[in-house]
């Protein structure tokens, strides 16, 4: 409202009419319900009053607008502003400012008068809520203690929520984190139409992301509508259930930790939750989590005095059962006591059987009571006591088909009742029953594993009757009964035997002392043959020489002398004689053996006495040296046996000459088994044996090198295997006119992660000592026919090496041509190299083979011709196509036309190949010469580093033209 003040300077203070205007503007004025109000009536007072202006609310920070004059009036003590007067800025006469004044005054009275109203219902209004609260809390603690049950403390806790705020749909919920499930025990809503279960636990991964699971995780106040609580959790939220218009949860909190929360949610419109309804519902959780806690520890204080009051009454039943059962055992303990001493006495068995049944008598109703035994001269069974009130008399009889005799038949006890024996009668156990008994029960009595008699009560009166109880505990002292019994027959029959024993014993007597003298002789004999056999188990039987056990049993006595004084070195000497197998052989095992046992005793002469010479077997002796000071001293004895076993030995009417190679080791700490010196010696001697035998030999670090890197070389070896770390190189075979490949050679290479690229030679030995040189073989077969058809294409041929070793197998053709077959390899594609050296062991086996292989298109082809011992006389024996000229002869070829030996040779095999129709190829060309030659005498192929160096399949397989050297 935008107005312009004019300031009246002649105008009267009041007029009669204005002041009764004036009055009831004052009465109105503090009869104003609000600030707002008092404004209102405070602008009718300055229109009343005759002044020209505006009245407005300004606060304190507000500038005021220009060209404009302000007068403050009143202050609002509810917030800070203050009422002020605006007009256009002319000054005001003195009338004109009293009257602005004391309108301030009143308005400011009136502003007063309604602050301190306001605070006044604040207050009272907070003492409202707060009285509400507090007994909204007495109720919550006084459920806890009241004897209602769980759903109805629920019901009272919702209708306690409900008188503080709006709860029409409420529920509780509680988590048990050891199994993270949780269960609604209440749960009240007007739209949901499947509530949870109040007694159902389900696991909380089950309500991922809804309402009540981010309540739970989050562990704080949540309020708000779906949107908003939507908005706050992103893909944390899933909607669960119907939804609702606005959604109010607090947790309840135990140390720290959520263990559940309460709910109340509004589906109206008109109905949200405020801050105020939030902390009041997180300050009411907390009293409801405690009343639950009460609640909970109450019921389970009734659940403990209620099992403990069950536990208790259990306990004193047992406790009365066991005071019955202690009594009853110590009954039947004095009973036993009884019967035990009474087997020990030495009264008559009438008096005996009478303190049976009194001892009976104290543990069952035994008024009617029997022993029935069986004389197994008679065959009968005889009745020795007897007390019963109807048949006090019971005359022995015959074995017949009564109840007694029923329980000697079976060997088990028998309670029967007249319903019992009748069906007993009915089957033919029982023919007759003595006097009709109310119950019978009898228990055999057993010794020897035999039954002997029987135990048996009966009752005429139906006040006594037995139990299956009352049977087990008269079987029980039916034992101890049966016990004495025997005992007190063995007794009698004991002191009978006594002086048959006697009369025994004096003729067993005489019997032992002539048994103990013959045994006094076979324990001599046994000494001597036990002296003899550790003799003989300890020494050679031909030579009497100690064997290889007594020999290491010294040998592990020096080396523990040795650890305990290093001067105390020993040497071990290993002596195998040169030659004795061809003396062996020749000349007969008898005189073999003769001459085994002049070489012990030679050896032993060469000795001292300490030293020990053992036979190891065969041809092999082994000497432990005692007191060694240097390796010059086990070297001379070395060489003084050698001198003394080249002495001719005469056996018979023969000379025979032999030598000897020996080994020395000497004792050293790095040995800790005595095997380990006879090893290292056993390595010398054939290093002897390899400088050419009829010498001595010293284990040095060089052969312990040499042995360590054949042990690391055989390791290598069995692993290469699964490593596939053999592999075949191909050289090509050229037609030597034009250089152009017509087949390759696969040769053996191995890729040793350590050693690098290694040649056959480096390995192959041992390979073959070990036994793996077959499998490496195959290995490269299966290699080859997997790589084959890719490197020479539809011709060609690719030749493999098989050695003498493969033709031991008989099936050998079989498993080659099984392994062309599995892979597709043309027949022809493959050619098989042999040496005359496999075709030596077994040539019949050998023909039929490659004759089988030849048959199926494969090539046979001679490797390293003219190197053996009779190669012509095989050329028309075996279905070879190809002869392989060693590079030998390749070597001698000269460097011009001149005519040499091996020009001739060369030309000869070329002549002799012609003449079979079998190809020639020359091996190992190097030269160009070379080349030149072998074209002059008509060869046409050929291999060698003159046309390349043998490569992987990888490097053929990706060049244009082989490569060649010139």
């Amino acid at each position: 409202m935008s107005v312009t003040p004019t300031i009246r300077q002649s105008q009267p203070f009041l007029v009669a009419r204005d002041l009764a205007s004036l009055r009831d503007a004052v009465e109105r004025l503090f009869e104003a319900s609000d600030a707002g109000g008092v404004m209102d009536i405070g602008e009718l007072m300055v229109r009343s009053l005759g002044i020209h202006g505006q009245l407005r609310w300004r606060h304190k920070d507000e500038q005021p607008a220009p060209l404009t004059a302000q007068l403050e009036l009143a202050e609002d003590p509810q917030g800070s502003r203050t009422l002020t007067m605006e007009w256009d800025g002319q000054p005001l006469l003195d009338d004109v400012q009293e009257q602005l004044a004391w309108l301030g005054r009143l308005s400011g009275a009136r502003l007063r008068q309604l602050a301190e109203t306001s605070r006044l219902y604040e207050a009272i209004s907070r003492l409202a809520l707060a009285e509400r609260l507090q007994r909204a809390l007495y109720a919550i603690a006084e459920q806890a203690g009241a004897g209602h049950d769980m759903p109805e403390m629920m019901r009272s806790l919702h209708a306690i929520v409900s008188s503080l705020m709006y709860a029409e749909n409420f529920y509780i919920v509680l988590h048990d984190t050891t199994t993270d499930t949780i269960r609604f025990p209440y749960y009240i809503d007007t739209v949901d139409t499947d509530p949870p279960p109040p007694d159902q636990d389900m696991p909380l991964q089950e309500m991922l992301h809804s309402l009540t699971w981010n309540l739970l995780h989050e562990g704080r106040p949540m309020m708000g509508s779906i949107e908003e609580l939507g908005q706050q959790f992103g893909e944390r939220f899933v909607l669960m259930g119907p939804s609702c218009e606005h959604w109010l949860g607090v947790p309840l909190l135990r140390a720290g930790k959520v263990v559940g929360g309460i709910v109340v949610q509004s589906y109206r419109t008109d109905t949200h939750y405020s801050r105020h309804d939030l902390e009041l519902l997180s300050y009411v959780a907390q009293h409801v989590q405690t009343a639950l806690e009460r609640r909970e520890a109450h019921l389970e204080l009734g659940r403990r005095v209620t099992d403990r009051t069950a536990a208790l009454r259990e306990a004193n039943r047992v406790l009365r059962q066991q005071v019955l059962q202690r009594q009853r055992g110590e009954r039947l303990q004095a009973a036993l006591f009884r019967i035990a001493e009474l087997a020990n006495t030495s009264g008559s068995l009438e008096n005996f059987y009478t303190a049976v049944h009194q001892a009976i008598s104290g543990l069952l109703y035994a008024r009617n009571f029997y022993i029935a035994l069986v004389d197994e001269e008679t065959e009968s069974l005889t009745f020795p006591y007897s007390v019963d009130e109807i048949d006090n008399v019971r005359p022995p009889r015959v074995h017949g088909r009564g109840a007694t005799e029923y329980v000697l038949r079976h060997g088990t006890p028998l309670l029967a009742f007249p319903a019992d024996i009748d069906r007993l009668v009915a089957t033919g156990e029982i023919s007759h029953f003595g006097a009709s008994a109310v119950c019978w029960l009898g228990v055999p009595l057993v010794w020897g594993d035999k039954v002997m008699g029987v135990l048996a009560l009966q009752s005429y009166s139906l006040e006594h009757n037995y139990h299956e109880r009352d049977q087990e505990l008269l079987t029980f002292v039916s034992y101890h009964i049966a016990n004495a019994l025997q005992r007190r027959y063995a007794d009698s029959s004991l002191k009978q035997a006594y002086a048959g024993l006697e009369r025994r014993v004096t003729e067993r007597t005489r019997a032992l002392a002539l048994a103990n003298r013959d045994l006094r002789e076979q324990i001599a004999e046994r000494e001597r043959v036990e002296r003899r056999l550790k003799y003989e188990t300890l020494h050679d039987s031909l030579t009497g020489l100690p064997n290889r056990t007594l020999l290491l049993q010294r040998l592990e006595q020096a080396m523990q002398r040795y650890i305990e004084n290093p001067i105390e070195q020993f040497a071990v000497l290993f002596i195998d004689l040169d030659r004795f197998k061809v003396i062996n052989d020749s000349v007969g095992h008898l005189i073999g053996d003769d001459l085994l046992f002049q070489v012990g005793g030679r050896i032993r002469a060469c000795l001292k006495t300490r030293d020990v010479v053992a036979r190891l077997g065969g041809d092999e002796f082994a000497v432990l040296l005692e007191g060694i000071a240097d390796t010059g001293k086990a070297m001379v004895i070395a060489e003084r046996i050698i001198v003394e076993l080249q002495t001719p030995f005469r056996l018979g009417t023969k000379e025979i000459f032999t030598s000897a190679s020996i080994g020395i080791a000497l004792s050293s700490p790095h040995y800790k088994q005595p095997e380990e010196l006879l090893r290292d010696a056993d390595a010398a001697m054939y290093n002897a044996k390899d400088g050419g035998r009829h010498r001595a030999a010293m284990f040095d670090e060089r052969l312990r090198r040499e042995a360590l890197s054949l042990l690391d070389m055989e390791s290598d070896l069995r692993h290469a295997l699964s490593r596939n770390e053999f592999v075949p190189f191909y050289q090509p075979i050229v037609e030597l006119a034009d250089g152009r490949v017509a087949g390759y050679e696969a040769l053996l290479r191995w890729h040793h992660p350590q050693r690098g690229l290694l040649l056959p030679h480096d390995f192959l030995l041992i390979a073959e000592d070990c036994g793996c040189a077959e499998a490496i073989d195959w290995h490269i077969f299966e290699q080859v026919c997997k790589q084959g058809m890719k490197l020479i294409g539809a011709d060609g041929f690719i030749s493999i090496n098989v050695s003498g070793r493969h033709f031991r197998s008989p099936d050998l053709d079989q498993k080659l041509l099984a392994l062309f077959e599995q892979y597709a390899v043309p027949a022809q594609c493959i050619r098989i190299e042999v040496t005359e050296h496999a075709l030596l062991e077994n040539p019949n086996q050998v023909k039929q083979m490659l004759q089988n292989l030849r048959n199926h298109g494969i090539g046979i082809a001679l490797d390293d011709f003219g190197t053996g011992y009779s190669s012509l006389s095989y050329l028309h024996r075996y279905p070879f196509e190809t002869l392989k000229i060693d590079r030998s002869f390749i070597t001698e070829l000269p460097v011009d036309d001149q005519e040499t030996q091996g020009l001739a040779l060369v030309r000869a095999i070329q002549v002799l190949a012609d003449s079979l129709q079998m190809k020639v190829i020359a091996e190992g060309i190097e030269e160009e010469s070379q080349r030149q030659a072998l074209m002059k005498v008509g060869c046409r192929y050929g291999q060698g580093f003159l046309f390349a160096m043998p490569q992987a399949a990888e490097t053929w397989l990706g060049a244009v033209t082989p490569p060649r050297r010139t």
